[in-house]
């Protein structure tokens, strides 16, 4: 859920991110109550301007990340995360050269599952605020969206993980970040409506 060290950059550098996540979160339908709560939320530390994309931002900060399934929507890809011991989804933070957030959940998945051609679903599934040890204590504010493998994806263990590993996503590992189990059903519900689920 962590990316290469940042060096402080200008808020300026985040603007066009910024922009594009303020849109996407005012114009998304959450998938529950907590969303709902969450999305709100990170409206609001939106207001304070394109900082906030930055993990310099210790209030909190925006992250994105990615529920990946397989080809055929029967497994979920993993990562038992290094730093703290517990699988958990793709994901991290921005970067000043994303554009979107879709492109930042999309760069983050590819970077730690290793696998090229994976296909985004533009529409979140869930919004999530977790305390988190980034500047020495922050909130992550993450948005999180479903993301295909191509058939035959074959995951490469990054320099972040202790393992990757598919799971049923009714099966899912043990110990399990928090707010994981709850992306199962919107991101089955998202492949179903989206483009990215290959025909029968």
């Amino acid at each position: 859920m962590t990316g290469p060290t940042a060096h402080p950059t200008s808020p300026e550098g985040y603007a066009e991110l910024h922009a594009d996540a303020t849109a996407l979160l005012e114009g998304w339908q959450p998938t529950s109550p907590n969303s709902a709560v969450a999305r709100d939320r990170t409206l609001r530390l939106l207001g304070a301007g394109p900082v906030t994309m930055s993990r310099q931002h210790r209030p909190g900060h925006i992250t994105a990340s990615a529920f990946v399934l397989d080809a055929t929507g029967t497994r979920v890809l993993l990562c038992l995360h290094g730093k703290f011991g517990r699988w958990v989804q793709l994901g991290g933070h921005c970067e000043p050269t994303d554009q979107t957030l879709v492109a930042a959940a999309l760069r983050e998945a590819t970077e730690e599952s290793g696998i090229p051609g994976l296909r985004i679903d533009p529409v979140p599934i869930d919004v999530d605020v977790h305390p988190v040890q980034c500047q020495g204590g922050s909130l992550h504010h993450d948005v999180r969206f479903a993301v295909l493998a191509p058939p035959g994806a074959v995951e490469q263990v990054s320099d972040e993980a202790e393992e990757l590993g598919w799971f049923p996503p009714d099966q899912l590992p043990e110990p399990l970040a928090g707010g994981t189990v709850q992306l199962v059903a919107p991101a089955l519900a998202a492949l179903r409506r989206s483009p990215l689920r290959p025909a029968p």
